[in-house]
């Protein structure tokens, strides 16, 4: 039988501009008696990433521009928030005005290629009505900075995902998605490999990052405060390692662009 733990690590505190993150994650899994080993995989909520990051924006300090204030006007929302949206977007791909909510949705693409609502622009669990947290601006970058770290603190093969929380299209409700990794694959290649039944598959990509994210997910919540979480049992080929930009379709392959 094939098994894989999944596990939220307690124990850090809130996170600031001056907070070292590798060095708190380390010293919780320490503190919790889970040294991570060879293949495991640290899976670190987007939010503690960008406070460490000092991506806290205050609204007050920001001045609308003429594009925000018509968005603004028409989804019912802040101004402020709309702009700092525009600001972090590489483009808008949707805005809505659901009939049952008070307040429109924005879709757009985030300089890191990340398309969700907001462009990821937060204000959840931030403690501060007039403030709102940035991605960060190379999810990817962070990532490896997390996994060098820790790799030499605890000398093993581990894997670092990023996840934050997106919607999907054609489905409801949310999910955690890979948008940093390092030290393991994005994507397993599984094409000209051969199914149950011998017969050589084609078009098999799963996205692994995305799988491990989702997977987080079983075990916190917006509630928890448990932004870590430890994933035992899995595996890959080290020579594979990828980034969460492998998952963001090509323009080329995008038929709904």
């Amino acid at each position: 039988m094939t098994a894989v733990s999944v596990a939220a690590v307690p124990g850090l505190p809130e996170i600031n501009p001056d907070s070292d993150l590798p060095q708190i994650i380390g010293d919780a899994l320490e503190s919790a008696n889970t040294p991570p080993q060879d293949f495991d995989v640290l899976v670190v909520a987007q939010k503690v990433v960008s406070k460490a990051e000092g991506l806290l924006v205050d609204l007050n300090s920001v001045e609308p521009s003429d594009e925000a204030k018509k968005l603004a006007k028409k989804l019912s929302k802040d101004a402020r928030k709309v702009e700092v949206v525009l600001r972090e977007s590489s483009r808008v791909v949707k805005t809505f005005k659901h009939p049952h909510s008070d307040e429109g949705t924005m879709i757009c693409e985030h300089v890191s290629g990340h398309i969700s609502a907001n462009a990821g622009v937060d204000q959840s669990n931030i403690g501060d009505e007039d403030a709102a947290l940035l991605l960060p601006r190379d999810p990817d970058v962070s990532a490896r900075t997390l996994h060098m770290a820790l790799t030499e603190r605890f000398a093993c093969n581990l894997g670092v995902v990023i996840s934050d929380t997106f919607g999907r299209p054609w489905r409801m409700g949310q999910v955690n998605v890979a948008i940093g990794v390092a030290g393991l694959p994005a994507l397993k290649n599984e094409i000209g490999s051969l199914d149950a039944h011998g017969r050589e598959m084609a078009v098999t990509v799963p996205a692994f990052g995305d799988e491990i994210a989702a997977a987080s997910g079983l075990v916190v919540n917006k509630a928890s405060q448990t932004p870590l979480v430890l994933v035992r049992g899995l595996n890959w080929n080290l020579e594979e390692e990828g980034q969460a930009s492998d998952l963001v379709r090509n323009k080329s392959e995008d038929m709904f662009r």
